[in-house]
């Protein structure tokens, strides 16, 4: 049978073989969610219709200034 020491390399053929195959795809899907991340981050959030004025703050029902 296989010993630990084979098995650890066999794991590290395969895992070689699969990034030559799969590296550029990875690293481009990375490259893009990146770049939407950034620009998200960049652009100033609105509120959307029926936001509070002020979250976080007490709201008109409660009664309390």
């Amino acid at each position: 049978m296989f010993g630990l020491s084979e098995l650890a390399l066999v794991l590290v053929v395969v895992i070689a073989v699969l990034a030559v195959r799969k590296g550029p795809d990875l690293i481009r899907s990375a490259g893009k969610a990146t770049r939407i991340l950034k620009a998200e981050t960049r652009t100033p959030r609105t509120p959307g219709p029926g936001a509070p004025e002020h979250p976080g703050g007490p709201s008109p029902r409660d009664g309390r200034p």
